[in-house]
């Protein structure tokens, strides 16, 4: 009886860690696409004016809006960077 427990309590541990690995691997992948996308946006911000696709975009923006949210999209997309090269979850 205490044989069976244990094969079964084995399972679910292993069952418990695949599950833990899934869900690193799905964070890590989520963290480091939103992080590429949020620097982009930073880039094409702080950057834009000076490529011909986004230049009308970019200057119909007021200068101070364009750099302040820039900037922000730069803390925070760095900061998702971090969080996904560390994978402190």
């Amino acid at each position: 009886m205490d044989n069976n427990m244990s094969d079964s309590r084995k399972q679910l541990d292993r069952q418990r860690q695949a599950d833990r690995r899934s869900f690193l691997l799905f964070r890590t992948v989520r963290d480091f696409t939103m992080s590429t996308l949020i620097l982009g946006m930073a880039f094409l911000l702080l950057a834009g004016q000076h490529f011909e696709l986004t230049r009308r975009l970019v200057l119909s923006v007021d200068p101070l809006m364009r750099y302040m949210f820039g900037g922000l999209c730069l803390i925070y997309g760095g900061f998702r960077l971090y969080r996904a090269i560390k994978k402190d979850y």
